[in-house]
C-alpha cells in the first residue's frame, strides 16, 4: 500500500516536470526561429547612397518577436544575435564583430533587444486577459511597436550616428530617421495586425 501511495504521489510531480520540459524545449524552438528570422531580415538590405545606414526589414522582425514571443523569447531571440555578431560571426547583414556593433549603426543595434523586450511586455499585457483584441487595445499595440521599436531605435541610432560620423544631429536625422520614418510605420501597421492574428495561435510558451 505504501509503494502504491508512493508512487501515485509522485505521479503529478513527474507530470509537471514533463510539462515544464516541454515549455522550456519549446521556448527554445521559437527562440530559435526568430533569431533565424531576424538574421533572414537582415540580408533584405536595400542601400541608399546618401547614408551608412541601409533600409532592412530586422525592425519588423522584432516588432514579431517581441509581440508574439512575449518579453522574455522575444528579448532572447534578438539578443544572441547581437551577442554571436559582437563575437565575430557576420549575422547582421553579412557583417560581424566589434566594428558591426560600434560602426555607424551600432547604436541602433543595441536597441534591438530592448525594443523586443518592451513590445514583449506590452503585448504580453495586452493578451494577459484575452485573445481577441478590441479596438482600443489594437490601437495600443500599434502605438507601443512605434514607441519601442522605431522612437527607441532613433533615440539610440542617431545620437551614436552624429558621433560615429561627425555629423550635426540635424545632418544624422537626415542620413539616419527620416528616409526610414513611413516604411517604418508601414512595417508596424503589418506587425500590429499580424500579431493580433497570430498571438492567439502561439502556444504557451513560460
Amino acid at each position: 500500500m505504501e509503494s502504491s501511495k508512493a508512487t501515485a504521489g509522485h505521479t503529478p510531480i513527474s507530470a509537471s516536470n514533463q510539462s515544464e520540459t516541454t515549455y522550456w524545449i519549446r521556448g527554445i524552438v521559437f527562440t530559435a526561429l526568430f533569431a533565424a528570422l531576424f538574421i533572414a531580415f537582415g540580408y533584405v538590405s536595400i542601400p541608399l547612397g546618401f547614408t551608412s545606414v541601409p533600409i532592412t526589414l530586422q525592425t519588423f522582425a522584432i516588432m514579431l518577436a517581441g509581440g508574439l514571443l512575449g518579453a522574455r523569447y522575444g528579448f532572447w531571440s534578438i539578443a544572441i544575435v547581437v551577442l554571436l555578431t559582437a563575437a565575430g560571426l557576420p549575422l547582421l547583414h553579412g557583417s560581424g564583430g566589434l566594428s558591426t556593433i560600434f560602426g555607424f549603426t551600432g547604436g541602433y543595434i543595441w536597441m534591438f533587444p530592448i525594443s523586443a523586450l518592451l513590445i514583449g511586455l506590452a503585448s504580453d499585457r495586452l493578451f494577459a486577459r484575452t485573445k481577441s483584441l478590441s479596438r482600443n487595445q489594437i490601437i495600443l499595440l500599434f502605438i507601443s511597436l512605434v514607441l519601442f521599436s522605431v522612437v527607441l531605435a532613433y533615440i539610440g541610432g542617431v545620437p551614436w550616428l552624429a558621433y560615429k560620423a561627425n555629423y550635426s544631429f540635424q545632418k544624422a536625422m537626415v542620413s539616419g530617421c527620416y528616409p526610414f520614418l513611413f516604411g517604418d510605420m508601414v512595417k508596424a501597421i503589418a506587425a500590429t495586425f499580424l500579431i493580433r492574428t497570430l498571438r492567439p495561435l502561439m502556444p504557451k510558451l513560460r
